[in-house]
């Protein structure tokens, strides 16, 4: 990843939403894409995009979703390549933690990727009522394993329903659409254990 500064027209800075802004852009500046090539790709508006790469406004949960989608990496890898190298050991006050206020989640990633692993621990909190879905995972046979924590969820994985209460685990093969959605009354936690195909 290159230098903030090397990005004319982008926001410059050290916090997790300015350097995924800049990854965006590098993502696309990659592949040779114009933002219309990308809004066409991921059914994101062109001006959205562009909001999104100047830094403007924070991508929601369903965004980002979209992204990973088209640049085939999962919503953990991509917070990893805006994030130093990871240690061996993750402490707690260090993982880092995304919000997504609108929908109502929050992300922790416990064990991030790293390089040469092809697992990562997730912990996800959904404030009841909040409903998220995903048109395709990130990587086409994405092997997700969710332990419910506390509270309840109801997950939606290739056309399959799920109602998960806490200590159920549910384990998958991820090859079209995803939901999830958390009834109440109380918030949902949960880990998720992904392992790249």
């Amino acid at each position: 990843m290159g230098n903030v500064e090397e990005l004319p027209g982008h926001p410059v800075g050290d916090d997790v939403e300015t350097r995924l802004a800049v990854r965006l852009a590098e993502l696309r500046a990659e592949r040779g894409w114009s933002l219309e090539e990308l809004a066409r790709r991921s059914e994101i508006s062109r001006s959205t995009l562009s909001r999104l790469e100047r830094g403007e406004i924070s991508p929601t949960a369903a965004l980002l979703g979209r992204l990973c989608a088209v640049y085939q990496r999962t919503m953990s890898r991509l917070l990893a390549e805006v994030e130093p190298e990871p240690p061996r050991v993750v402490r707690a006050g260090a993982q880092a933690v995304w919000r997504d206020e609108a929908s109502g989640f929050e992300r922790r990633s416990v064990s991030p990727p790293h390089p040469g692993l092809r697992g990562e621990v997730v912990e996800g909190i959904l404030r009841p009522g909040a409903d998220i879905a995903y048109d395709g995972p990130p990587v086409p046979g994405l092997e997700q394993h969710i332990w419910v924590l506390e509270g309840a969820v109801e997950i939606t994985a290739d056309g399959h329903v799920h109602e998960l209460e806490a200590g159920d685990c549910l384990r998958f093969r991820l090859w079209g659409r995803s939901r999830f959605r958390c009834p109440g009354p109380g918030p949902v936690r949960y880990a998720l254990l992904v392992v790249l195909p």
